[in-house]
């Protein structure tokens, strides 16, 4: 790969010119392409700059250092002088980089050579649906956990965020030769869904319900009795009523998500819900007695300080096990379904503290598993609006948001009298593309504020943009067939 190429001729000319041997830099694609095909900050790691607030560089549309750097190397005066250095000894020494620029404070950037963009241009054509694909992952048994929507509460833009993000990470594990395994988890029981059922009882539809349990939970302390007992008899199955009620608003749950599923292209291979880890996760932590300690008012707990981490409850003082032992319960679970070598559980950044404490109970309990187990967090999807809540009922649903999405890139299309050209399943897929590549092209880690006009535009860095590249190349090409001119590899030798 280039940019394997590049870590390491920049690598060997900083040792050439008397740098450190070993330093953490970076080579990347720069925001505007006019600053080359790639550039490294090398220099800038070299003299580590303190940030104490950063600027925008006009030029480079990067982020500069407002201040001195921590260390100044006897042999460089500053970054952009140690920036000229590596230059000269990189000149002419990478045969697929056409020239190499500076720019300030110390960034070099690397032009490619057309011949090697022609090569590649080569092996994309010969290499068809193969390419990108690679065998690192070969015969490793993965499976992937996201979305995860509750049955009884709506699916929101919290679960696009999730999905965009496990769909992405399976996809570039299957394409590395991995068995790879596609799992959704729900939260089947448990307060939400008491609430919900309350909701249901008083006549509320199953998607009202919930908000109007959440309400009356926090209002009214004779509703919040009937809501603890719910919560008890749905447990426990005791109650026919509650049961026929709870049966009914699940099924309809699980069918709206489906049809979501097939909006967004991901088909789970397996299902698992918090009714079936629940009751197991509570038996693996009443057994191992050694590693969990009873708490106030009788919880089980797990204390995370000897980890460094915090304490957290597994099995409440009513006896019930919580989302902790849940999770405990549902690793083995997962495991007996399906024997991995590598599993990836992807929630929000919320779990982020509350996981690092299942895994620390896991090492011992599981230690195996803990080892196969690894936790992917992301931040919140949220429009300009601001945070959703379901708790009031302000939710964001994802249906909402892929037909607003949907109506505004018809509305566009009109504008430009091209409305006659899609129907509204391509519509509603270059919607999801739009917000799917909104999530995907910055960092998931962080909270994304989804800007409609930017995520529809078919100019720069969109879905829509991409999905209308793809179309005018194909179309462009059909034309040169149907003329009898269609490029060759061999025409072009």
């Amino acid at each position: 790969m280039i940019v394997t190429k590049l870590n390491e001729a920049v690598k060997n000319a900083l040792i050439e010119v008397g740098g450190p041997s070993s330093i953490s830099f970076e080579v990347e694609h720069p925001v505007d392409f006019k600053n080359g095909d790639y550039y490294t900050n090398v220099a800038l790691k070299v003299f580590g700059p303190i940030s104490h607030g950063a600027k925008e560089d006009k030029n480079t549309k990067r982020k500069r250092s407002s201040v001195m750097y921590q260390v100044s190397p006897k042999s460089f005066k500053n970054p952009i002088d140690l920036a000229r250095k590596l230059k000269q000894v990189l000149d002419g020494k990478i045969k697929e980089v056409k020239k190499i620029d500076i720019a300030e404070p110390g960034f070099l950037n690397f032009h490619l050579s057309d011949e090697f963009l022609i090569s590649q241009i080569k092996d994309i054509l010969t290499r068809g649906e193969t390419y990108g694909k690679g065998n690192h992952a070969k015969g490793l048994k993965t499976l992937v956990e996201y979305t995860d929507p509750n049955p009884f509460k709506e699916f929101h833009i919290g679960h696009l965020m999730s999905n965009a993000v496990g769909e992405s990470i399976s996809r570039i594990i299957a394409a590395n030769g991995a068995e790879m395994k596609r799992a959704c988890y729900q939260g089947d029981v448990g307060m939400h869904v008491a609430k919900a059922i309350y909701g249901l009882k008083a006549g509320k539809s199953l998607f009202e319900s919930y908000a109007f349990g959440a309400q009356a939970f926090e209002t009214d302390e004779v509703a919040k009795a009937e809501i603890q007992n719910l919560n008890k008899q749905i447990y426990e199955q005791s109650d026919e009523a509650v049961n026929k009620l709870y049966d009914a608003g699940k099924k309809e749950s699980l069918e709206e998500f489906e049809k979501i599923y097939q909006k967004l292209d991901t088909k789970f291979d397996f299902y698992f819900f918090e009714s079936e880890s629940g009751a197991f996760g509570k038996q693996v932590v009443e057994e191992n007695k050694n590693v969990f300690t009873t708490g106030e008012g009788g919880a089980i707990v797990y204390v995370g300080e000897a980890d460094g981490l915090h304490t957290r409850v597994f099995i409440n003082s009513e006896g019930l096990p919580t989302y902790e032992a849940k999770e405990l319960g549902l690793a083995k679970i997962k495991y007996d379904k399906y024997p991995y070598d590598y599993a990836v559980v992807v929630t929000g950044n919320e779990i982020k503290e509350y996981f690092k404490v299942i895994l620390a109970a896991m090492k011992k309990v599981f230690p195996e598993l803990a080892a196969k187990t690894h936790h992917v967090t992301h931040g919140m999807l949220r429009l300009p609006s601001g945070k959703m809540s379901s708790r009031t009922g302000d939710v964001i649903t994802a249906e909402n948001l892929i037909t607003e999405v949907t109506e505004k890139i018809k509305a566009k299309l009109k504008e430009s009298d091209k409305s006659g050209e899609l129907d509204e399943k391509i519509l509603e897929q270059v919607a999801i593309g739009a917000i799917k590549y909104s999530i995907l092209k910055q960092d998931s880690s962080k909270d994304i504020i989804f800007d409609l006009d930017k995520s529809i535009s078919f100019e720069g860095s969109s879905g829509p943009y991409l999905q209308y590249t793809f179309a005018r190349t194909q179309s462009v090409l059909e034309k040169a067939k149907e003329q009898s001119v269609a490029p060759s590899l061999a025409e072009s030798e």
